[in-house]
C-alpha cells in the first residue's frame, strides 16, 4: 500500500498559539470563547474526572500538551487519497509533545517518529473499556487503539509511559487543518535548499529559493518524505521543523498579531479541525496558555526529534536511544532549558546569518505575563544553564533560519 505521510508539526504549534492568541487582542477574547464553545467534542484522558479542568498554575514543572495527527481520509475530500489508504480514526503520522516551562520563559517541542517501536500500556478503548498492553508496538498505531471516541487518550498514555511525564492536555487533528491554518496566516515563507523538492508521491515541485506555502502546497510540503534528505521519516521531521520555525515566526510577528482578520482566521481553523481533551474545553485555560506562549523569545522555543537508533530486528523501524532520551526527558521533567549539540537532521540545514533580528536579540522574559489561577508563575526554572543534549538529538530553535534539504 502506498504511504501518504503528512506532517502536523506546523499545525500543532500553530493551533496551540492560534486559538489562544485570540484571547490577548481586544475583541478576540469574546470571539475565542465562542469558538471554543463551538469546537468539536472533547476526549476524556485517563484519570481525568468529569468537569475537572487542570490549572496551569497548579501543574508542577510547567505545561505538557500532546498533539496527535490522524492520517484518515474519511471526510477529507479527494485530495489525500481514498479511504483504502486510511479510514475511520486513522493512524497518527506525527506525534508531538509541547512542554512550557513553569516560569514561561522557554518551551520545547518534541517530535516522536511514527515508526518508533515501543511498549504500549493498557489503553482506554473510548467506550468505557480497556485494550490490553502490547509489547513492541509501532507508535503510529496508538491513535486507533483508543477507538472512534477515545483516540488521542491512548497516545497520551503511551507517551506518558515512554517519557515518564504527566500530560494533562491533548488534542488531535486531521488533514485539512494545515490547509486552513496556512491560508489563515497568509502563507508561510520557506527556504528550499539543495536541488529543490520534486516528489511525485505528493505532487510537490519546488525549485531552490524561497517559496511562500499555503493551502494544498503547504500540506504537500509537510507530507513529503521522498523529496528531502535521505527520504527517511526522520528526515521528514527535520524538514517539518524548517516549516514550523518559520510558521512560529510568522504567527508571532507584528504583521499577524496586529491583524484581527488573521488572528480570527487562525483561531477558527484551530477550533474547527481540532478535537480537544476535556482539559482544554475551558476558554480560560486556553487564554492562560496563550498569554504565556506569546511572550516567548524565539531563541527559547526549541524543536527536537526524540532520539532513536535503528531497530536491530527491523532496519525500517527505530527504537529509543535510551541514554540520549533520558537526558532529554530528565531536562523536561526538571523544567530545564535545552542546548542542542547535534545538527538539524538531514531534512534541513542552517542558513548563515549576519545579524539577529530585533526579536532574536531581545532578552528572554524573566517572569510570565500571566500564570495559572492566582497570578504569575511561582518562580524561575530550576536551572538557568541549558542542558547539553546528546549529539543524536537533532533539532533547532524558532530563531534558527533553516532551509529544506531538497534532494531534487
Amino acid at each position: 500500500m502506498k504511504r501518504h505521510p503528512w506532517a502536523t508539526v506546523g499545525k500543532v504549534v500553530a493551533c496551540v498559539f492560534a486559538v489562544a492568541l485570540v484571547s490577548t487582542f481586544g475583541v478576540a477574547g469574546v470571539a475565542a470563547a465562542n469558538l471554543v464553545s463551538g469546537a468539536p467534542k472533547t476526549v476524556r484522558l485517563v484519570g481525568e474526572k468529569p468537569g475537572e479542568i487542570p490549572s496551569i498554575g497548579a501543574i508542577e514543572g510547567g505545561v505538557n500538551l500532546l498533539i496527535a495527527a490522524s492520517d484518515t481520509r474519511s471526510g477529507q475530500g479527494d485530495s489525500w487519497g481514498s479511504t483504502d489508504d486510511s479510514s475511520g480514526v486513522g493512524n497518527n503520522d506525527v506525534t508531538m509533545l509541547l512542554h512550557l516551562s513553569q516560569d514561561h520563559t522557554h518551551a520545547e517541542v518534541v517530535s516522536f517518529p511514527r515508526d518508533l517501536i515501543i511498549d504500549f500500556p493498557k489503553c482506554p478503548d473510548g467506550s468505557g473499556g480497556w485494550i490490553s498492553a502490547r509489547h513492541n508496538a509501532q507508535l503510529n498505531t496508538s491513535l486507533p487503539e483508543g477507538g472512534p471516541d477515545g483516540g488521542v487518550a491512548c497516545t497520551v498514555s503511551v507517551i506518558e509511559q515512554l517519557t515518564g511525564l504527566t500530560i494533562p492536555f491533548a488534542g488531535s487533528i486531521t488533514f485539512e487543518g494545515v490547509v486552513a491554518m496556512s491560508n489563515a496566516v497568509g502563507g508561510v515563507p520557506v527556504c528550499i535548499g539543495g536541488d529543490g523538492i520534486h516528489d511525485p508521491d505528493t505532487n510537490l515541485d519546488l525549485a531552490p529559493g524561497t517559496a511562500t506555502l499555503q493551502g494544498q502546497e503547504a500540506a504537500e510540503f509537510l507530507r513529503t518524505r521522498h523529496g528531502v534528505g535521505n527520504e527517511s521519516d526522520l528526515d521528514r521531521i527535520s524538514n517539518q521543523q524548517v516549516f514550523l520555525s518559520s510558521l512560529v515566526r510568522t504567527i508571532m510577528s507584528d504583521d499577524t498579531l496586529t491583524n484581527p482578520v488573521k488572528v480570527w482566521g487562525i483561531a477558527k481553523a484551530a477550533t474547527q479541525y481540532f478535537t480537544f481533551s476535556d482539559s482544554l474545553r475551558s476558554a480560560t485555560t486556553i487564554y492562560q496558555m496563550a498569554i504565556a506562549l506569546k511572550g516567548l523569545n524565539w531563541n527559547n522555543i526549541t524543536f527536537v526529534q526524540y532520539p532513536v537508533v535503528a531497530d536491530p530486528d527491523n532496519q525500517n523501524r527505530v527504537v529509543p536511544d535510551e541514554s540520549a532520551a533520558k537526558t532529554l526527558m530528565d531536562a523536561l521533567s526538571n523544567d530545564q532549558p535545552l542546548a542542542i549539540t547535534g545538527d538539524t537532521g538531514n531534512g534541513g540545514s542552517i542558513v548563515p546569518t549576519t545579524s539577529p533580528s530585533p526579536q532574536e536579540a531581545a532578552p528572554a522574559p524573566t517572569t510570565s505575563a500571566a500564570g495559572g489561577k492566582g497570578g504569575p508563575a511561582s518562580g524561575p526554572s530550576t536551572a538557568s544553564t541549558p542542558v547539553q543534549l546528546d549529539a543524536n538529538v537533532h533539532g533547532q530553535t524558532a530563531a534558527t533560519q533553516t532551509c529544506s534539504n531538497g534532494n531534487g
